[in-house]
């Protein structure tokens, strides 16, 4: 009898073969070659889990098909399309503006940015961006920046309540509330807004929104340190968060990662700066960049950048005033849906001004407005690429035109689609545990995973 070491290497057995050093392979005949083949392929002893897709730390039902050697992770796969919509395909049955009461609900934590991307690529396809309201840009840009914080902070709290900080959890769902609350006020809805419409916006601000938001900007920045104490510092975050789910540039650029994944390691690539769009170019704020390429890194930039969305905020808010009174929907009539709401008996309506004028003075503002509401308007054809810079990264759409009244085909860039081929590169090599870790600092939402 032969047997074969652990170095490949056939020894004569002398006595037992349990007496050799190492693992010991007991042959009886066959293909030497095939036999030392087979034992270099051989596996160790390693297990494969199942995280998800109901696992609170998958960030919905995001799948992780992982195989461990004890605790590290020496595979890491996704398993995707447990929350698929077909929203991408469902536009294509819908008049153009009817597209965004389905694109708001992809990225559901980023609603109006879904929206302001996929119509500035509408107007775009309409040859209509540089007619768009002053007022309506700016109020675009004020609804995103507020999205922006709310969507950091749920990342925030969720990322610490899997970590174990409950207390970051509480704390970044109850300033989350304060941002739900001022969408609700001004577009009637927490989420799934369809609030920004080709040409412009649903309706102007309503009364008042100018001080609620005001003291909403008071208010974070108040609260907003109180992370940076209970965090920053923290040995135990930074021991759970220092080296963490590391990916350099060089893997980041590889992979096509952007927002901050990619701002942890120093790039310092944003939209907003790069490709303005909606009047970006014309505010005052800073794009946050990290050196550390981890999961420590991006919480600093996510905290930092709700800084930067709170100045955004203050701009706008001088803006609003300023321009008081103008429009916020595009003035051809042949695009624009009524943009001036009233509160009537059957809840919100159009304005009693349009209703008289379209029942009462003119027969065929009557039948326009019948045929743009139920048939829509006519992009020409052709295709247009259009993307904005969503607290995740660069959320591109994709649209296809024939010239009719719905969409060919939209296609959407999204961020947590992309970041989430990071898993592999940040998961191998390390501990079970920090694959929790990894993905919470990706913030993937698999509605936009899965749309």
């Amino acid at each position: 009898m032969t047997v074969i070491d652990e170095t490949g290497e056939a020894q004569e057995a002398q006595g037992s073969p349990g007496a050799q050093d190492g693992r010991v392979f007991t042959v009886a005949g066959g293909d030497w070659d095939d036999i030392l083949a087979d034992l270099a392929e051989s596996p160790e002893e390693r297990i494969v889990v199942n995280m998800g897709p109901q696992h609170p730390s998958t960030h919905g039902v995001l799948r992780v098909i992982l195989e461990i050697d004890g605790e590290t992770v020496t595979e890491a796969r996704c398993g995707i399309g447990y929350l698929h919509t077909g929203i991408e395909k469902n536009t294509e049955y819908r008049s153009w503006v009817q597209g965004t009461t389905f694109v708001t609900r992809m990225d559901y934590l980023t609603p109006l940015f879904n929206e302001t991307a996929y119509c500035l690529a509408v107007e775009k396809a309409l040859g209509i961006e540089d007619q768009i309201p002053e007022r309506a840009n700016v109020i675009r840009v004020l609804m995103m920046e507020l999205n922006r914080i709310s969507s950091h902070l749920v990342c925030l709290a969720t990322g610490g309540m899997e970590m174990g900080a409950l207390t970051m959890m509480t704390a970044g769902f109850r300033e989350r509330e304060e941002t739900l609350d001022l969408f609700e006020f001004i577009t009637g809805l927490r989420m799934n807004h369809a609030y920004v419409r080709p040409g412009g916006v649903a309706q102007d601000l309503p009364p008042g929104a100018v001080d609620k938001i005001g003291s909403y900007v008071k208010l974070m920045r108040k609260r907003f340190p109180d992370y940076a104490k209970l965090c920053n510092e923290n040995p135990v975050f930074r021991g759970r968060t220092e080296g963490v789910g590391y990916l350099d540039l060089a893997g980041c650029l590889a992979l096509g990662l952007t927002g901050p994944v990619l701002r942890s390691a120093g790039l310092p690539h944003d939209l907003r700066k790069s490709e303005p769009y909606c009047g970006y170019e014309t505010y005052d704020f800073e794009v946050c960049t990290w050196d550390t390429a981890d999961s420590y890194g991006r919480y600093r930039i996510r905290l930092a950048e709700m800084y930067e969305s709170l100045k955004i905020v203050e701009q706008c808010l001088d803006r609003i005033q300023r321009t008081q009174g103008q429009p916020v929907m595009v003035e051809d009539k042949k695009i624009a849906w009524p943009a001036q709401l009233a509160l009537g008996s059957d809840g919100m309506g159009n304005s009693l001004d349009h209703i008289r004028h379209i029942m009462g003075d003119s027969m065929e503002a009557l039948i326009h407005h019948f045929k743009l509401v139920t048939e829509g308007f006519h992009v020409p054809p052709g295709q247009i690429y259009a993307a904005v810079e969503s607290p995740k990264g660069e959320l591109g759409v994709h649209i296809v035109s024939d010239g009719g009244t719905r969409p060919y085909r939209v296609h959407f860039r999204d961020p947590s689609f992309t970041n989430l081929q990071a898993t592999a590169a940040m998961c191998e090599g390390g501990q079970l545990a920090d694959v929790i870790v990894a993905i919470a600092s990706i913030d993937p939402v698999m509605g936009g995973v899965d749309r």
